[in-house]
Formats: C-alpha cells, structure tokens, sequence
C-alpha cells in the first residue's frame, strides 16, 4: 500500500491533494497541518504539526517512525503580506507586501514557515523516504521565487519581499537535499497562482485549487530521479532559477 504524506491540508492545495487522492485503491494518506484535522476516510490519517516548530516536527516523526513514504506534497506555505497592511486593504494583496509597508516580523515568520519549516519537516522524515524505493517529494514552491523572472520588463516583477524572498531560500533548500539525498527524487514546482486561503480576496486571474493539482497529477506520476533538483510550471514546463 503505497503511503502518501500531504502537508498544509487543511484547505487550498492541501486539502485539494487529499480529495484527488484518497480515492486511488490501496493508498494511505498522512494529512498533516498545524489546524487540527478530521476527516471521515479510513485511509487518511491526520496529525496536527506545526512545520515551524521544531518540537512539533520532531514529536510528528516519532509518530510515523519506521513507516516508509512514497510520496510527499509540500504545500504548507505562507504568503508574507504585513498584517496591518491587510488589514487596510483586504482586497488590495499589491498593497500589503511592499517595500513601504514590510516589516521584520513579516520578513521572519515568512521565513520561518516558508524555508525553516520546509528544512525541519525534510530531515525528520528523511528516514521514512528512504526506506521506500523510488519516494518522491513534490514542493509547491513559486514562479514569485525565481531570480531570473523578477525583473523587468516582467509586469509582475518587485516587491513581495517576505514571500520572494521566502520562496527562492526555499528553491535552494530543496536544490540541497536534492544534492545531498540522491536516492530521493526532489521536485520544485510552481503551481499556478491559485485561489486559496493564503489572502483574504481572490487575485486577479487565479485558479481553483482542484484546477491546478487535475494539472499535475500527471507530472507528478512522471517526474523520475533524473528530474530531481529541476523548478518546473504546472504545464511541466523548466523555470529559471
């Protein structure tokens, strides 16, 4: 029975990846999410764990201990927008995250669950990837993380600091273990601006959360070893660094 660990799966991508799931024959699920969880389906499994606190994912990985992972979905994520900022302007996600209005509290905490929790969740199960044969780990990751893609004349280069920024230490981190975990395929992946709770209102030409994994379940069914360390689109199109 294959075993599938889903992070942030309380809503958006997350809970979208369990639905399309939980349905295959024969497959477990480990939904994980700092919300606690419930679901009425024997094959997923829920814990409540909070990627950015250590203890948390330490107490996780004692749970699952010498459970082997064939696949992990990363969507466990933050978008960086200043609180008071949004406050202001609930409808306005541009505003929220300038250089203006950012501060060191939102820099930190984005940080903190976009690239610390994403390190410390990976190396408490690392011993549950291997010892599965030919696991994967699917990170959603962003297009907002690319160096290369933030300039101009892109119209959607600048400012998003914490989120940018968050994304591209992420992009690295995964590079890492990619490097270092070489029986382990690493993939980075940018899912498509979707709709999801990570704001308060729903960006221009965003996508639901179901349109954008339909997208990549078959991706993800492809993706081999020699994809590992690869930032692709949801279209399995190659993202520059």
């Amino acid at each position: 029975m294959p075993t599938i660990l889903i992070s942030g799966a309380a809503n958006g991508l997350g809970a979208a990846f369990v639905e399309a799931y939980r349905s295959q024959p024969e497959t477990r699920i480990i939904a994980i999410d700092r919300s606690p969880l419930k679901t009425p389906h024997d094959n997923v499994h829920c814990h409540t764990v909070d990627i950015a606190d250590e203890d948390s994912v330490n107490a996780f990985a004692q749970d699952i201990k010498g459970h082997p992972i064939d696949l992990v979905i990363h969507s466990a994520g933050i978008r960086g927008l200043v609180p008071s900022a949004e406050d202001r302007h609930p409808n306005n996600v541009a505003a929220c995250e300038t250089m203006e209005v950012m501060d060191a509290a939102t820099m930190t905490r984005t940080f903190q669950i976009n690239a610390l929790g994403t390190f410390q969740l990976f190396r408490a199960i690392l011993s549950n990837l291997k010892a599965a044969s030919n696991s994967k780990v699917i990170v959603m990751s962003s297009r907002m993380g690319s160096i290369g893609n933030n300039q101009v004349p892109n119209k959607d280069a600048g400012s998003a600091y914490a989120y940018r920024a968050s994304k591209a230490a992420l992009n690295t981190i995964v590079r890492s273990f990619a490097a270092d975990v070489p029986e382990v395929c690493f993939i980075l992946c940018h899912p498509g601006r979707v709709e999801t709770k990570l704001v308060r209102c729903k960006e221009e030409g965003a996508i639901t959360a179901e349109e954008s994994v339909q997208s990549l379940l078959p991706l993800i069914e492809r993706w081999r070893k020699d994809d590992s360390g690869k930032f692709y689109d949801r279209f399995g199109e190659t993202i520059q660094w």
